[in-house]
């Protein structure tokens, strides 16, 4: 939801961080109820994963009562607060809950499809972050995100297969869909179009008038740093896991994400350095 404000140069506008801060709290509220649904409704599921099944209901740990009454109020606190502060941005927090609810209600279970809508989330997110801010949000940002966010949600796809290898089980019924060759194929299909459209982006001629500058293709080797190391660690390493549980041990992608950013912001927030790049 802080995208929009750090690609339009306005992360220091504290104001708008605050705005941004408080949708943040409502979105979170919203993604945490849809998250208790969804584990309400795979418990049994969840029981026989290795991971999941340490989840509050799952394990026992929170009763389903109790889960759905956090759930209700959980789903009341987020739409108060967000009609409160943008209906707009209410609406498009509502268009997040329906489109995950109705994926929580059995569109999880349709392969391929799953992953386009956990895409679509994150898309939603940046748009909310855009619609609080006042910030128009590029095209060519919205389809970044949405195509790193499918890039995540195929590697998550592709260790639930290397977990289905290993126990003989299916980790969610969208597993049937998918198997090891075609998510491999997959993951370099959406890498390479994810490279390529990041350098299209950054050399675009609207993105060069907007920030003033045509310096920001020299990000692009972070990005492509970045996308190889972890399909290096997939293939090479064959430590397929978790995105989040990569992007948290692995110091490589860590310093590129680092690397990344700060040429990012040293280009766009410190134009009496730009000499340096020259």
């Amino acid at each position: 939801m802080f995208i929009p404000l750090f690609f339009a140069g306005e992360i220091w506008d504290f104001e708008k961080i605050l705005v941004a801060g408080l949708g943040f709290i409502c979105f979170s509220m919203i993604a945490s109820s849809i998250y208790i649904i969804n584990d309400y409704r795979d418990i049994e599921a969840d029981r026989a994963h290795p991971t999941k099944s340490k989840r509050p209901l799952a394990s026992g740990a929170v009763s389903p009562g109790t889960g759905l009454a956090i759930f209700f109020l959980l789903v009341a606190a987020g739409f108060a607060g967000a009609s409160a502060l943008n209906l707009k941005f209410a609406f498009v927090l509502g268009i997040y809950f329906a489109l995950n609810m109705a994926y929580s209600f059995g569109l999880k279970n349709i392969s391929i499809l799953d992953i386009f809508i956990v895409a679509a989330g994150f898309v939603l997110r940046v748009k909310s972050g855009g619609v609080l801010t006042d910030i128009a949000v590029s095209e060519w940002l919205m389809l970044m995100v949405f195509l790193l966010a499918l890039f995540m949600a195929i590697a998550k796809r592709r260790d639930d297969i290397v977990l289905k290898t290993a126990t003989g089980k299916d980790m969610r019924k969208a597993s049937k869909g998918y198997n090891m060759d075609f998510l491999n194929v997959s993951l370099a299909l959406v890498s390479a179009v994810i490279i390529v459209a990041y350098i299209m982006y950054t050399m675009a001629p609207a993105t060069m008038q907007r920030f003033n500058t045509y310096r920001l293709y020299y990000t692009s080797i972070f990005v492509i740093a970045g996308l190889m190391r972890y399909l290096q660690i997939t293939y090479v390493d064959n430590d397929t896991g978790s995105p989040t549980k990569i992007l948290y041990k692995d110091r490589f992608i860590q310093i590129t994400i680092l690397l990344w950013i700060l040429s990012f912001y040293v280009i766009i927030y410190l134009p009496t350095n730009k000499s340096f790049f020259e």
